[in-house]
């Protein structure tokens, strides 16, 4: 009779055990992701401290005034927007994956980025991870034209609300001891 006592007590504890760890990974799986769908619009000029904005090419998503942007479950889809004062207003198309892969995008033989995104373990972050790449004009050197390396950090926070979104960005060029870093804010419109 003790032996089935102590049976039934380890086939209780293993069955609790069974069911703690499948209801803990299903909480996992089930995780909410910020929604960054929708329609939105840069509450300020896009200007940043130290010309940091030339290393962007025109229809890049760091250069946005306006965003329009799908989201599916591995994937944010962002059509951008932008213009300057004296110059014809353009667009671009970029596709975030949280696949773990890197993207990569050429605007030409010597300029382009790679980038990576991933969500932050609560969900409600996302984390993006550039490297632009770009020939700059040395005059100071024999071979007048080198490589320049920029190393960008953007952090997307959604508030609470679900009516701004938040870039807090880091950059860091290859030859610099110094970072730069500024915040964007984009308000939804739709």
């Amino acid at each position: 009779m003790k032996n089935k006592t102590t049976i039934l007590t380890c086939l209780t504890i293993l069955l609790t055990a069974v069911i703690y760890f499948a209801l803990h990974a299903q909480q996992k799986t089930d995780r909410h992701h910020a929604d960054f769908s929708g329609e939105w619009k840069s509450n300020q000029s896009i200007s940043m401290g130290g010309n940091i904005v030339c290393i962007y090419d025109a229809g890049d998503r760091m250069l946005a005034d306006f965003m329009k942007i799908s989201q599916q479950e591995n994937a944010l889809n962002i059509e951008i927007s932008s213009s300057f004062s004296g110059e014809a207003p353009f667009s671009g198309m970029e596709t975030l994956t949280f696949d773990g892969k890197e993207s990569q995008i050429n605007h030409g033989p010597e300029r382009g980025k790679k980038y990576s995104a991933k969500w932050s373990a609560d969900g409600q972050t996302m984390t993006v991870n550039s490297i632009v790449h770009l020939k700059i004009h040395n005059p100071y050197k024999e071979n007048p034209m080198e490589q320049m390396l920029v190393a960008v950090t953007e952090v997307w926070k959604l508030s609470k609300d679900g009516k701004s979104i938040t870039v807090q960005t880091r950059a860091k060029e290859n030859s610099e001891i110094s970072e730069r870093s500024w915040t964007t804010v984009f308000d939804k419109v739709n």
